[in-house]
C-alpha cells in the first residue's frame, strides 16, 4: 500500500498532516486528518482563580481570542450566580459583533477564496492574500485591509487590546463607551455592512457566475449529510452572542433545542489513538463511526450549519441573502460544504447589520454596566458562537474559587469528525490509479477549508500520547541507546 502525505497543510489555524493510503490499483483506500499538537488548556485551568479564565483561555488562540474570552466571561456570570445588566449584554454583544465581522473578512479573503478567487488549480504560490489582491487589484485589497484595521482597532477601544482582549468580568464589563466612540463605531459599522455587500457581490461575481465553480460546490465530491447545530433567538433566527442551541437533522427536521448549561445531556466527547482532537456526537442518537446519515451521531457546527439550523436572520439585508441562499442551492437543508463559504458571507453582512442595531441603541451608553457579584462561586457554563462553531465553557470550583475542573468544546472540536469524513471523500473521489497532481491534493484541502478550521483551539485531549524521541550519547558523541515513543 502506498502512502501520500499532505503535510504541511495550509492555510488554517494551527497545525496538521493528510495521511491517505492508496491500494493496489491506485485509488484512495482511506485518509486521515492528524492533528500532532496538543495544547492542554483545559488542564492549565485547574487550580487557577476561576476569574482568569477570560484572559488565560483566550491565548489559547491568537486569530479568535475574543470569543474564548466572551465564552469565559458568561460562565463567570452563571459560576458566580449573576446577571448583567442591560447595557453590559449590549455592549458585549457589540463587541462581539465587530469580532465577527472582521474575522469572517480574514478566512473569506486569506484562508478560504484564495481557492476560488485564484482558482483551486493555480500555482501554489499564488493562491494566497498575495494572489488575492493581484487578482481583485490593490484598490479592493485596500479595503480588506481597511476592514480588518478598523475592526481590530475598534476591538481594542471597546475591549483593552486589539489581541487578547482584558475586559469582560462576572456581572458586566470593566468599562462603557462613551458617545463620541459610540458614533465612531456607528460610522465604521455602516461602512462594515457596505463592505458586507460588496464582498457577496464579488462572490456573485467570480463564484456563483462561473459554471465550473457551481459545478464544484453543488458536486458530490464536498458533501456530508450531518445533524447541524447552531444557537438561535426566541424567533429560531440565528445569534452569535446569546440563546438556545439548535440541532436539526439530514432532513432538516429539529432534532433538539437546549440550554447551553444542559449541553451534557445531549453532547458526548469520543478520542481516537491518532489524534488530539476530541469527537463530539450526539448522545441520543450514537457514535457509529466516521459515517453520515440520520442514524449517525455526527454533527457539524460551521456558518453553513448555523443556516441550516435557524429558521432565517435577524436582521433585514442578511434574511433576503438567507432567502436567496437556499432558492439557489434548492431549499433546505443544503449538505454541499463549500457552500459554508457563501454562508460565511451572509453571516458577515448579519455581523455588520447587528454591529449598526445595537451602536445606535440609546442603552449601550448607559454608566450601569456592571452588577457586582455577591455569591460564592461554584459552577458555570458559558457559550457563545464561535466564528467556526457553537464554543462552550464549562467550569467547576471548589468554596475558594478555584478551577477543579476545566472542560471546552470548542467550534473547531464539533466539526472534527465530519472533517475527517470529509477529506477522506474528497481524496477517494478525486485520487485515482496513482494519479497524484498538486492541484487534486490542494482540492483534498479544500474539504477542511470550507470548515475554518482552528486547530491550535481545539487540541486538548490528555493523557496525550507525545511523539517523543531521547538519544543517549558518550563522550565522543556515539550513540548508546535511542529510545522512542509514538513514533513510526
Amino acid at each position: 500500500m502506498k502512502r501520500v502525505t499532505i503535510d504541511p497543510i495550509t492555510r488554517l489555524e494551527g497545525h496538521g498532516k493528510i495521511e491517505i493510503f492508496l491500494d493496489e490499483k491506485g485509488d484512495v483506500a482511506n485518509a486521515y486528518l492528524q492533528i500532532p499538537e496538543l495544547r492542554g488548556f483545559e488542564r492549565f485551568c485547574v487550580g487557577r482563580p476561576v476569574e482568569e479564565m477570560p484572559n488565560l483561555t483566550a491565548r489559547i488562540c491568537g486569530v479568535c481570542p475574543e470569543a474564548h474570552h466572551m465564552a469565559a466571561t458568561k460562565a463567570l456570570d452563571a459560576v458566580f450566580h449573576v446577571d448583567p445588566p442591560e447595557t453590559a449584554k449590549k455592549l458585549r454583544e457589540l463587541f462581539y459583533s465587530i469580532f465577527f465581522a472582521t474575522d469572517h473578512t480574514t478566512h473569506f479573503y486569506a484562508l478560504g477564496g484564495p481557492d476560488f478567487v485564484v482558482g483551486p488549480d493555480a500555482p501554489k504560490a499564488e493562491r494566497n492574500i498575495l494572489g488575492v489582491v493581484k487578482k481583485v487589484g490593490l484598490e479592493i485589497g485596500g479595503q480588506v485591509i481597511k476592514m480588518r484595521h478598523v475592526g481590530h482597532s475598534l476591538i481594542q477601544m471597546i475591549g483593552g487590546r486589539r489581541v487578547h482582549p482584558n475586559w469582560g468580568l462576572p456581572g458586566g464589563v470593566s468599562k462603557g463607551i462613551t458617545e463620541e466612540q459610540r458614533r465612531e463605531i456607528e460610522a465604521a459599522g455602516r461602512e462594515a455592512i457596505e463592505f458586507a455587500k460588496f464582498s457577496l457581490d464579488l462572490f456573485d461575481k467570480l463564484v456563483l457566475k462561473n459554471s465550473d465553480y457551481v459545478s464544484l460546490i453543488t458536486g458530490d465530491v464536498y458533501v456530508q449529510k450531518t445533524y447541524y447545530m447552531g444557537t438561535v433567538d426566541a424567533n429560531n433566527h440565528v445569534n452569535f452572542y446569546d440563546g438556545m442551541v439548535r440541532v436539526v437533522g439530514p432532513d432538516g427536521r429539529e432534532h433538539a433545542k437546549y440550554h447551553p448549561r444542559d449541553y451534557r445531556e445531549y453532547i458526548a466527547e469520543r478520542v481516537e489513538p491518532w489524534s488530539y482532537l476530541k469527537f463530539p456526537y450526539l448522545k441520543k442518537v450514537g457514535w457509529k463511526g466516521f459515517v453520515d446519515g440520520p442514524d449517525s451521531g455526527v454533527y457539524q457546527a460551521t456558518p453553513l450549519s448555523r443556516l441550516n439550523a435557524a429558521d432565517g436572520m435577524a436582521t433585514p439585508l442578511a434574511q433576503k441573502e438567507y432567502q436567496r441562499f437556499y432558492e439557489v442551492l434548492g431549499g433546505k437543508p443544503v449538505h454541499h460544504t463549500l457552500a459554508t463559504h457563501w454562508a460565511r458571507l451572509i453571516e458577515l453582512l448579519y455581523a455588520a447589520e447587528r454591529w449598526v442595531e445595537l451602536a445606535s441603541d440609546p442603552a449601550i451608553t448607559g454608566k450601569d454596566y456592571r452588577v457586582l457579584p455577591k455569591e460564592k462561586p461554584t459552577e458555570g457554563v458559558g457559550c457563545v458562537e464561535a466564528p467556526r462553531g457553537t464554543l462552550t465553557h464549562h467550569y467547576v470550583t471548589d468554596e475558594r474559587g478555584l478551577v477543579v475542573k476545566a472542560n471546552l468544546i470548542v467550534g473547531t472540536t464539533n466539526n472534527n469528525a465530519s472533517i475527517c469524513m470529509a477529506v477522506r471523500r474528497a481524496a477517494q473521489k478525486l485520487i485515482h490509479g496513482f494519479e497524484i497532481r498538486e492541484g487534486l491534493l490542494n482540492r483534498v484541502e479544500m474539504a477542511f477549508r470550507s470548515y475554518d478550521p482552528c486547530f491550535g483551539c481545539a487540541t486538548h485531549t490528555l493523557p496525550g500520547q507525545m511523539p517523543l524521541e531521547v538519544i543517549i550519547r558518550n563522550a565522543d558523541g556515539a550513540v548508546l541507546e535511542r529510545l522512542t515513543q509514538c513514533l513510526d
